[in-house]
């Protein structure tokens, strides 16, 4: 295969790749921010104190953690199905990418939130703060280069969570180099699609990185 044949490929391969992780970053983040606030809000002392409703979302976060995504994929595929009326191509690994990254992020955000001083906490509810404007302009503005960070490292576990899709007929970057590179062993393919990748996730470690500098304080 000369690289005139494979240039279109690989473009097709990464805007399938950039199609489902953007899709899935976009649901995993709304998914993924209200469970991490819910996870703070609902610990005993917290602001929503709820312990069972507490219990009951870990719980739902670490099973969805403890899954290899190679074993969630095929585990989802009923569901996949239901979801989407198919269960290869692009649209359908979004459902599982996203189910896959929802838990991964909603730990990430429990994490930044719980690193925002107590002080800065208490200052706001006794300045009279309600539970929303506490929630929305103390701990998620005051989380936001933590929370950027983590997206930043789920966006990545995302093009790698896309990348194994590809194995059962996902579509994207992984696709290409099982079809290409593994099944008709075109080595070219293969190098050609690990450079894509690499540069792909060293663009957007870049982006978030430079987000993540213009949020902190420093």
């Amino acid at each position: 295969m000369t690289w005139e044949d494979m240039w279109p490929l690989l473009g097709e391969g990464l805007w399938e790749t950039a199609y489902m992780v953007g899709i899935s970053t976009a649901i995993t983040a709304l998914g993924g921010l209200l469970i991490g606030v819910l996870l703070v809000l609902t610990e005993r002392g917290g602001l929503l104190s709820a312990p069972p409703v507490n219990l009951v979302l870990g719980l739902i976060v670490n099973v969805g953690r403890s899954l290899p995504f190679i074993i969630l994929l095929v585990a989802v595929i009923p569901f996949t199905r239901l979801v989407v009326g198919t269960t290869i191509g692009t649209d359908a690994a979004i459902v599982p990418l996203t189910i896959g990254a929802i838990p991964f992020f909603a730990r990430i955000v429990e994490t930044a939130i719980r690193e925002v001083p107590r002080d800065v906490v208490n200052a706001a509810i006794a300045a009279g703060a309600s539970r929303w404007q506490i929630v929305y302009k103390v701990l998620l503005r005051e989380a936001r280069p933590g929370l950027a960070a983590g997206l930043t490292i789920t966006i990545i576990a995302l093009v790698g969570y896309s990348a194994m899709a590809g194995t059962v007929g996902g579509g994207g970057l992984g696709d290409l180099a099982i079809r290409y590179g593994y099944q008709r062993f075109e080595t070219e393919m293969m190098i050609a699609t690990v450079v894509v990748l690499v540069l792909f996730v060293q663009a957007v470690q870049s982006l978030g990185d430079l987000v993540v500098r213009r949020l902190s304080h420093r």
